[in-house]
Formats: structure tokens, C-alpha cells, sequence
């Protein structure tokens, strides 16, 4: 099996409530390796390049207003099936239809402000890994507890 990356933010939501270590500590403790991890003040070019799917839909402007309020945590996560796994661990979009034991389930009440987001596809995770790092900022590196993973 290959290995996946994806990126994954840290909203300021979560971070204005002090969530970031929490959410870190549940994607180490699941065995998935941190490759690139920064805090970062989203400028408006940056918010609008990577929510610009959505351009025009009602949701987009306060999304990169949101998305620019507060730093974030960006971060690019590493592992089998990486995409999948990080997107079942934070849960449904809306933070109501999310399952308890989920990142949003645990800590979002609305899809306005759902704590975190996670790359959907590995064409869209190579999308905003470059669009949010470049190359000499992800670390290539054998974690010590790899071997007892993965099979």
C-alpha cells in the first residue's frame, strides 16, 4: 500500500478555544506522521486561492472572512489511506451530523465553524499541500513506531 498526504487545517475556532493539541494528539496517537506543521496568519490571497471552488456561492465570502480572522494550523499528515482516515476522524462537515468520537462531533455545533479541514481527494490534497507549503518545509523521516502499524 501507498502512502497518502493531506492537508489538514486547524480553524480558528479551534484554535481561539485552545483545541490545537488535542486535535495533533488524536492523528499521532492514530499512528498518522506529521510531515509539515505551521501556524500561519491566512492572508485574503491565500483564503481565496484555496476556497475558489466556491467562488460565488453565498458561503465564500464569509468563509475567507472566517478563514482570515484568527491564525490557523496547517499542517501536512502522512500515512496508508491517510485521506480517508483523516476525513472519518474529523467527522461530517456540519458538526450536527457528525459522530460523537469525531473531531467535529466532539468540538463543533455549526458548519460555520467546524474546527477543522482536511483535503477530499489526492488531486485536491496535492492542490493545497503546495498551495500551503513549499517543498523544503515537509520533512521525510521514519517515525520509531511504523514498523508496528502497519501489517
Amino acid at each position: 500500500m501507498d502512502k497518502e498526504r493531506t492537508l489538514v487545517i486547524i480553524k480558528p475556532d479551534a484554535v481561539q478555544r485552545g483545541l490545537v493539541g488535542e486535535i495533533v494528539s488524536r492523528f499521532e496517537k492514530r499512528g498518522i506522521k506529521i510531515v509539515a506543521m505551521k501556524m500561519v496568519e491566512v492572508s485574503r490571497e491565500l483564503a481565496e486561492k484555496h476556497y475558489g471552488i466556491h467562488r460565488g456561492k453565498p458561503f465564500f465570502e464569509p468563509t475567507v472572512e472566517y478563514i482570515t480572522s484568527s491564525p490557523v494550523v496547517a499542517m501536512v499528515l502522512e500515512g496508508i489511506n491517510a485521506i480517508d482516515m483523516v476525513r472519518k476522524m474529523m467527522g461530517k462537515t456540519n458538526p450536527q451530523d457528525a459522530e460523537p468520537g469525531t473531531i467535529r462531533g466532539d468540538y463543533g455545533q455549526f458548519i460555520g465553524r467546524n474546527i477543522v479541514h482536511g483535503s477530499d481527494s489526492k488531486e485536491t490534497a496535492e492542490f493545497e499541500i503546495n498551495l500551503w507549503f513549499d517543498k523544503k518545509e515537509i520533512c521525510e523521516y521514519t517515525r520509531i513506531d511504523e514498523e508496528w502499524l502497519t501489517e
